[in-house]
């Protein structure tokens, strides 16, 4: 099932409620008394397949390495030359962004309409960074197929009025519009030193790089300010300190660089905003620093209004970045992680983002060398991680999660991960709380290729250790999962527990296979757990590697939709399949969750359904009656029950008294064959054959046994049930 390859490897850089899809927009509906999920973003997004088209939908496809795979929604619209996709522009406007593919190695542009007529503009499109390959990376396949361009249009246009676009030879797939009406550019601000005054080349054409870097030192304790325009930096910044870099809009201050800001340490109190960062990064090179920030901006420190793309990283945060806020921004076409807080970090907030088309986790917290304590991801918009997931959590103290909306993670990732995975050391593992509240995950959780088996959309993972932090769950809302809601698993396939982890007030609809995913030890419960539209059984509950211990669900009350149990842990369900109907040759105990009333020492209950018949459960001794109950996960017909002692001569000849009882829902018991005993000799294979009588239909199989012959205690080394007589 699982191998110990990684999911995925990170390396040391240098140094996304209730769900509505209305007219093609997707927006997060908040239930009563709880935050609305995602971000308040200043754009409207609408759906190509839900436009107007001359071209081809493609999609829905959730196949790893497909165009429509990693679209938004799963599904686009691809047009030849000459045809166009119009779009019903949902709200006021005057600009618009637009995430397309086109074949690799082509490049192009798409003639822009606005209500039938075509304007001046174009929209230029690119392969240019796209189709990324990681071989370094198990499982991962070319991805990275999509891109962003934008486009001021010139003149308004109001909600109802039509702009379309129109492949001009190229071959173009167009994925969803976004339609923003961009305000005017800002004003310098009164005793602000500008990049132009000390040099810095507005058209493009020189480097700036120098410019800034006097201006940054000649504002000390004040603002840089960057007039609309165009600037070329061609290394990157550091020793920036007590200072604030302002632009009059991230649609008209715009600094092409793939190294922005590159040190390891500042004093802090550095201020970021208002401006684009556009880099030209078109392969993932982790030895190499291409990112925004790449280190620290120092305590006390924020970025808000910024837009970053074509970089490697938006921020990876290393040393001091306590207090750090990073809102209101949009980061873009990333080959690797749009931000990630690479241990240390203190209070940071990142909140209030929208992240697209990451080539690894969208927002992560690494704690590497030390924890991330108190930090929080909140009221994020985030969709199409392609190789990763939406948000990640490794390791870290008192770490939040809240009101985040994730929507379409590819290869490698769910929605949200909160994981012990390390990567490296020294690692600080998951401690304190760990609160994951209000969030939304549509279309999340993956196929895992080096799994052979999928990802959920909310995963816990002590992948590499224990997860013994207190993980809280609450009002999330998970929708259209192409597989699973909730995952418990140890994902190096070492069996380490998941502990201490409750879930309370989930909508789940439509998710493709289950419900609960639990493959690891451990245990977690359930309070107000909905489910509708489930696509194969509430719960798949096979720890991996087998034997490695139970996952028990504690049903706190309120849960519905989900009571039934995946049965067969040989075999994966796949979505949609539901329950396969038993083969009557099946024992279908085994490997099915046991439980007793006591035990003798390592001699546990699930000995009895290990499929080992030299092992065996024990009751504890001298303490009759003592009973073993098994749940076979679904109610069966069961006609024949075999038990077993260990088949060895050195176990002697006995008789066990026992009753058989039998229960649907694990709480009223019926006596199914009253008491009596079985002989059990060595020189017979030290097995005993139960017939059950017609009509016996029972979920929860109970033995409970008074009396031993051979010795003071309940012994089984198997207990098998069938079908057939």
């Amino acid at each position: 099932m699982h191998s110990s390859t990684a999911a995925h490897l990170r390396r040391t850089p240098a140094i996304g409620a209730v769900v509505a899809l209305a007219a093609g927009m997707l927006v997060a509906v908040a239930p009563a008394a709880h935050a609305a999920s995602g971000a308040t973003l200043p754009f409207t997004s609408v759906e190509a397949e839900t436009a107007t088209t001359t071209g081809t939908k493609i999609g829905p496809d959730y196949t790893q390495g497909t165009l429509a795979s990693e679209a938004s929604g799963r599904q686009a619209v691809r047009l030849s030359s000459g045809q166009r996709v119009e779009f019903t522009v949902p709200r006021a406007a005057n600009a618009v962004n637009l995430a397309y593919s086109v074949p690799d190695g082509q490049s192009g542009s798409l003639n822009v309409y606005v209500n039938g007529t075509r304007i001046a503009k174009s929209l230029p499109v690119t392969s240019k960074y796209s189709y990324v390959d990681t071989g370094w990376i198990a499982g991962a396949k070319t991805h990275h197929f999509f891109d962003n361009a934008r486009l001021l249009l010139g003149r308004d246009v109001q909600a109802g009025d039509k702009v379309a676009v129109e492949s001009t030879g190229t071959q173009v797939t167009v994925d969803v519009a976004d339609f923003e009406q961009v305000a005017a550019a800002a004003s310098q601000p009164a005793g602000s030193v500008s990049v132009v005054a000390k040099g810095a080349d507005p058209s493009g054409n020189g480097d700036s790089t120098q410019a800034f870097r006097d201006a940054i030192a000649a504002a000390q304790g004040g603002t840089v300010w960057i007039p609309p325009g165009d600037y070329r930096v061609t290394s990157s910044l550091n020793g920036v300190q007590n200072v604030t870099l302002q632009g009059a809009g991230s649609w008209y201050s715009v600094v092409h660089t793939s190294r922005f800001i590159d040190q390891t340490s500042s004093s802090g109190n550095v201020h970021v905003k208002d401006f684009a960062v556009l880099g030209e990064v078109t392969e993932r090179v982790d030895s190499s620093p291409d990112n925004f920030v790449n280190g620290s901006l120092g305590p006390n420190s924020s970025v808000s209004g910024m837009w970053l793309q074509h970089l490697k990283v938006g921020l990876w945060l290393t040393g001091n970045n306590d207090n750090l806020v990073v809102e209101n921004s949009r980061i873009l076409d990333t080959t690797a992680d749009g931000l990630n807080l690479n241990g240390t970090a203190k209070g940071v907030r990142v909140r209030n983002n929208f992240l697209r088309n990451q080539g690894d986790d969208s927002l992560a917290m690494w704690s590497l060398y030390a924890p991330d304590t108190n930090s929080s991801f909140e009221n994020n918009t985030i969709s199409q991680p392609n190789l990763a997931n939406g948000i990640a959590i490794y390791g870290g103290t008192d770490i939040s999660v809240k009101n985040n909306l994730i929507s379409d993670t590819n290869a490698l990732g769910s929605g949200i991960a909160i994981s012990n995975q390390k990567f490296l050391d020294p690692f600080s593992p998951l401690s304190g709380t760990i609160t994951v509240d209000g969030n939304t995950l549509v279309r999340t959780g993956a196929m895992n290729p080096n799994w052979n088996h999928p990802m959920g959309a909310l995963r816990v993972d002590s992948y590499d250790s224990a997860v013994d932090a207190t993980v809280d769950i609450t009002n999330t809302t998970i929708t259209d999962s192409p597989y699973s809601a909730f995952e418990f698993v140890s994902g190096g396939g070492r069996g380490y527990p998941v502990r201490n982890v409750t879930v309370t007030g989930a909508t789940v609809r439509n998710t493709g296979t289950v419900v609960v995913q639990a493959e690891a030890q451990g245990a977690a419960a359930f309070k107000n757990v909905t489910a509708t539209q489930v696509g194969a059984a509430g719960v798949y509950n096979c720890p991996y590697p087998a034997n490695s211990g139970s996952f028990a669900l504690t049903d706190g009350g309120g849960n519905s939709g989900w009571s039934s149990t995946w049965t067969d842990c040989s075999t994966w369900p796949q979505p949609g399949q539901g329950n396969p109907d038993p083969d009557p040759g099946r024992n279908l105990a085994k490997g099915r969750p046991a439980t007793a009333t006591g035990s003798q020492d390592v001699y546990t209950p699930g000995k009895a359904v290990d499929g080992d018949a030299n092992s065996y459960w024990e009751s504890a001794n001298n303490a009759f009656p003592q009973a073993w109950t098994v749940d076979l996960g679904s109610s069966y017909a069961v006609r024949r029950l075999v038990l077993k002692l260990p088949p060895s001569a050195a176990w002697g000849a006995r008789t066990q008294t026992v009753t058989v009882l039998g229960s649907t829902d694990g709480s009223a018991y019926s006596t199914v064959v009253g008491s009596q005993g079985y002989r059990f000799d060595p020189a017979t294979g030290n097995t005993a054959t139960v017939s059950l009588p017609s009509g016996t239909n029972l979920r929860y199989l109970r033995l409970s046994v008074s009396a031993n012959t051979g010795w003071p205690a309940g012994q089984f080394s198997e207990v098998e049930a069938y079908l057939a007589s």
